[in-house]
């Protein structure tokens, strides 16, 4: 007998909610006005980082591009997602789920990188604020930002076109609310282990080693702030770089929690635990791009002034 490797699956089903009709209605409309915010929070930081020219610093190069990566990735998942919350048509074209999967990786992909970049930005600024302007100079941070593009780039494609080559036979569920590339690639019948491996490599590469930078570049800062000896130094210091590490946090704190927690065992109320699990992972998605113009907005005086213009200029019109 042959062996067919043609993908027999044309289109995947979306499980997401099904099953909680009430809970769909109620979730449509927090997340659409959660997604109004990060809309409306980002878009106000990006503008402001264009338009006011105290703000054409390397942070706020990084800061507007971080917020034009939270609108993609969130536009990527979000509208779809409140589409099916409102029809009866659950499923996605087997095409439609590959661009899914591929923006969704490149997205995140892309912000872990770019906050490493953003930590050694802070690192230089206040480790060596003498050399800062020649070390991040405009090409410098430029090719920083273009470089975190590649890599999620990258990254997206190689891992994508493994599991768009998979077969696919009969279970086309996917037991979540968006083409999520691990829920995907577990539907494969065949041996995704090479694909494991390679994931694995990408996570240690993409996310990890960031997450290292990130954590050498603050031991360093800390270290150089507790050296200051005035009380109103350190606190200066401290507050150019407070919103950024709150970013971090919350952002690899929510990865490290959905994660790392137990998996839920089979059991009567196992279709509910797996509610939850999906309604977490759906609102990492969603609170980190539109807490991150918070943070940034209220921790942030120049932000603040620059909002505050921003508003006055609009209103006096």
């Amino acid at each position: 007998m042959e062996k067919i490797n043609e993908t027999s699956v044309t289109e995947f089903f979306l499980k997401g909610l099904s099953g909680y009709p009430r809970l769909e209605i109620i979730f449509f409309v927090l997340i659409l006005v959660m997604y109004v915010v990060i809309l409306l929070g980002n878009g106000i930081l990006i503008l402001i980082s264009i338009l006011d020219p105290h703000l054409h610093t390397p942070m706020y190069f990084f800061l507007s591009n971080l917020s034009f990566l939270d609108i993609c990735y969130t536009s990527t998942s979000i509208p779809p997602t409140l589409v099916s919350f409102l029809s009866q048509r659950k499923t996605i074209s087997f095409s439609g789920c590959t661009v899914q999967m591929f923006l969704g990786l490149a997205m995140g992909t892309t912000e872990c990188v770019l906050l490493a970049m953003m930590a050694f930005d802070r690192y230089v600024a206040i480790c060596n604020p003498l050399r800062y302007p020649i070390i991040m100079s405009k090409i410098v941070y430029v090719q920083m930002a273009a470089g975190s593009w590649a890599a999620g780039g990258v990254n997206s494609v190689v891992q994508t076109i493994l599991v768009v080559q998979l077969p696919f036979c009969r279970n086309n569920v996917i037991n979540h609310f968006s083409c999520e590339i691990l829920a995907v690639m577990k539907l494969a019948c065949a041996d995704i282990s090479g694909n494991e491996f390679i994931m694995l490599v990408a996570t240690t590469v993409f996310t990890l080693t960031p997450l290292l930078l990130i954590v050498v570049s603050y031991t360093l800062i800390i270290s150089s702030i507790l050296k200051i000896h005035s009380a109103e130094g350190r606190s200066k210091a401290f507050s150019t770089c407070s919103a950024h590490l709150t970013v971090v946090i919350i952002f690899y704190g929510t990865i490290l929690f959905m994660y790392m927690k137990p998996k839920s065992k089979p059991s009567l109320n196992s279709d509910k635990l797996q509610t939850t699990d999906k309604l977490i992972s759906m609102f990492y998605g969603v609170m980190t791009p539109m807490m991150n113009p918070l943070i940034y907005s209220l921790r942030n005086k120049d932000v603040k002034e620059a909002v505050k213009l921003l508003g006055r200029k609009i209103f006096s019109k």
